[in-house]
């Protein structure tokens, strides 16, 4: 949300007249705790349903990773920075973990603008994919809504090339979640961006961990 109507309704009490100092932070302490136990609560429910499936995905990714595979991340927005960031803790974890080979799709600001320029950006991560990823290899699509288009089409054009895919997105999944090409999904049930963003952050980092947990154990 962008507007001020929105902004009004996730934070009311910068939009009141009020001279109150002491009741203004009372509001903002109350709204930052409300958020707090509404994200820690939905991470709750995240790990008792989609607990073993994050397992199950990490052996996967376990395998893939013993056999030379590559991963692959992508997204728009601050879809696009979890994607980075998720590339970056693959191939630069903090020691002793094994650093694996992995390259955000975003990052090459040449290619993103030549594509979207020259071919369109529905193609800006598939082209990519296309040209780059080999059979055994992994892709990770994030999308909040499951309906950004780039993000379908790379995933659909990863499962077509033998590559293992993995999506995140929220709210009810979206297009996303009726992509027969999508091999593990991981879909955050809420209506808040914020809070999807936030979970989907905690899902991957998990999913690093039981991956490393996996490779090590030689699982």
């Amino acid at each position: 949300m962008t507007t001020d109507a929105g902004l009004n309704a996730l934070y009311p009490f910068l939009y009141q007249d009020d001279d109150d100092p002491a009741a203004l932070l009372d509001q903002v302490r109350r709204s930052t705790q409300d958020k707090a136990r509404e994200i820690v609560a939905l991470r709750v429910a995240l790990a008792e349903r989609q607990g073993p499936r994050l397992v199950e995905c990490a052996r996967a990714l376990a395998d893939r990773f013993r056999a030379g595979a590559r991963l692959y991340t992508f997204g728009n927005g601050g879809s696009s920075t979890d994607a980075q960031d998720l590339a970056q803790l693959f191939l630069c974890p903090p020691p002793p973990a094994r650093p694996l080979p992995a390259r955000a799709l975003a990052q090459d600001a040449a290619v993103m603008t030549a594509l979207s320029n020259d071919v369109g950006f529905d193609v800006v991560f598939a082209r990519q994919v296309a040209a780059l990823a080999r059979p055994g290899d992994v892709a990770i699509g994030l999308s909040t809504s499951g309906g950004s288009r780039n993000v379908l089409a790379a995933l659909e054009e990863a499962a077509r090339r033998g590559v293992t895919t993995v999506g995140l997105c929220g709210y009810d999944g979206g297009p996303m979640a009726e992509l027969a090409s999508v091999d593990h999904l991981f879909v955050v049930p809420s209506p808040s961006v914020h809070r999807v963003q936030e979970a989907q952050t905690t899902i991957y980092h998990v999913l690093w961990e039981l991956t490393q947990w996996q490779l090590a154990d030689g699982r």
